[in-house]
C-alpha cells in the first residue's frame, strides 16, 4: 500500500460540477468519486427509476436558483436525457461526461469500462476506455482511519483479511452452494491466522447475513446491518481481500489500496449478463494481472495500485483546458 497521497482537489475550471445519476449507491458514487476532482463539494441531482425525467429539468430547479453547471457528470441510463437538456438549455456550454456506453449521443466525453468496449469505439475519439468503474475510495480518505481500525479489529495484531458479499445479480446466484464457498473461505482463513472481517452489501438477501453471522467468534467478525457501516474502517485495516465475483465496484475500490485482492467464485447463471462479469474478473486477473482467484490461501504479490478516477479527471481536466 502506498504509505501517503499527494490528491488534492483542482477546482480550476470547474468552479460548479454536477452529478446527474439514477437513485442508486453504484452509480452515485461514480459521480462523486470523479466529481471530486474538480470540486470538494459537487452537486448532486438524482434521477428515481419512478419519476419522469422531465422533473429534474424544471427552471426553477437550476435556472433561477443554482449557478449553472460547467462540468455535468452522470452514470446510468436514466440519467442520459436529462443531461443533453441540461447542456441544451445552457446553450451547450457544460462539459457533459458519461461514465458508461450511453444509449443516446450527445456526450462531450465518455468512458466505457473496458469489459464493455466494443470495437465500433475505436473509431470514436470522445470515447475512452477505463477498467471498472471509477469510485470515491483513495488511500489519502483511508489512511487516518488504519491504526485506529487495525487496533480495534486486531487487538492481537493477527493480520487482516476482508471479505465482501453482495447478492444474486442475475449473473451469480446466493443459493447454498454459494453459502458453503464463502463460509468455507472464511474459516480457511480463520484457521490460517487471519483475523477475518465479513460486510455484507445493500444488495445481500437477507439469508445470506444469517448464513455468515453464525460464524461469529474470535477470530471471524460479521458485520450485523444494524451497527454502523464498518466498510471504511475494514477496508482501511485490511492486508488482503477476498471479494465475492458478483461486484464490479467492490474489487476496484480494494485495488486503490495495493493490497492482494481474491474473488470467491459463486453459483453461476448462464447467460450474457454472466458473460459481462467473466470478462471483466479475466481481465482484472489474466489481463492486467491485477486480482487473483481465491483458491484457498492468500499469498502476497505486488501491483500498481489502480486509480481510474484519477487518470479519468485528467482526461476530462484536459478537455476543460482547452475549451
Amino acid at each position: 500500500m502506498q504509505d501517503n497521497d499527494d490528491r488534492t482537489v483542482k477546482t480550476s475550471g470547474a468552479d460548479c460540477v454536477w452529478a446527474v445519476a439514477e437513485s442508486k449507491a453504484g452509480t452515485l458514487t461514480q459521480c462523486l468519486g470523479v466529481g471530486k476532482e474538480f470540486h470538494r463539494q459537487p452537486v448532486v441531482k438524482l434521477i428515481s427509476r419512478s419519476r419522469g425525467l422531465r422533473k429534474l429539468l424544471e427552471p426553477k430547479l437550476f435556472r433561477k436558483k443554482e449557478k449553472p453547471p460547467e462540468l455535468v457528470i452522470s452514470c446510468g441510463f436514466r440519467a442520459e436525457p436529462a443531461v443533453l437538456d441540461i447542456k441544451a438549455a445552457y446553450g451547450g456550454k457544460p462539459l457533459t461526461v458519461h461514465l458508461q456506453r450511453p444509449r443516446i449521443e450527445g456526450y462531450d466525453l465518455v468512458f466505457v469500462s473496458r469489459h464493455d468496449w466494443v470495437e465500433e469505439l475505436d473509431r470514436r475519439p470522445n470515447y475512452h476506455s477505463m477498467v471498472g468503474v471509477p469510485h470515491q475510495i483513495t488511500w489519502a480518505r483511508l489512511a487516518p482511519l488504519r491504526d485506529a481500525a487495525r487496533r480495534r479489529l486486531s487487538p492481537d495484531g493477527r493480520p487482516i483479511a476482508a471479505v465482501f458479499v453482495g447478492g444474486s445479480n442475475g449473473a451469480y446466484v446466493y443459493d447454498d452452494r454459494t453459502h458453503r464457498n464463502i463460509k468455507g473461505a472464511i474459516e480457511q482463513l480463520a484457521r490460517e491466522g487471519w483475523r477475518v472481517v465479513v460486510s455484507v452489501s445493500r444488495r445481500s438477501e437477507d439469508h445470506t447475513q444469517q448464513a455468515l453471522s453464525v460464524l461469529n467468534g474470535a477470530n471471524i467478525a460479521v458485520w450485523d446491518r444494524r451497527s454502523e457501516n464498518p466498510y471504511l474502517d475494514y477496508m482501511a485495516a485490511a492486508d488482503a481481500f477476498v471479494i465475492a465475483k458478483d461486484s464490479i465496484t467492490m474489487p476496484c475500490e480494494a485495488l486503490a489500496t495495493g493490497k492482494p485482492v481474491f474473488t470467491l467464485h459463486l453459483t453461476p447463471v448462464e447467460g450474457p449478463r454472466l458473460d459481462k462479469f467473466e470478462r471483466y474478473h479475466r481481465d482484472l486477473s489474466e489481463t492486467l494481472q491485477l486480482t487473483r482467484p481465491f483458491e484457498g490461501k492468500i499469498e502476497t504479490y505486488r501491483y500498481e495500485p489502480l486509480d481510474e478516477t484519477r487518470r479519468i479527471a485528467s482526461v476530462i481536466r484536459s478537455r476543460l483546458d482547452g475549451a
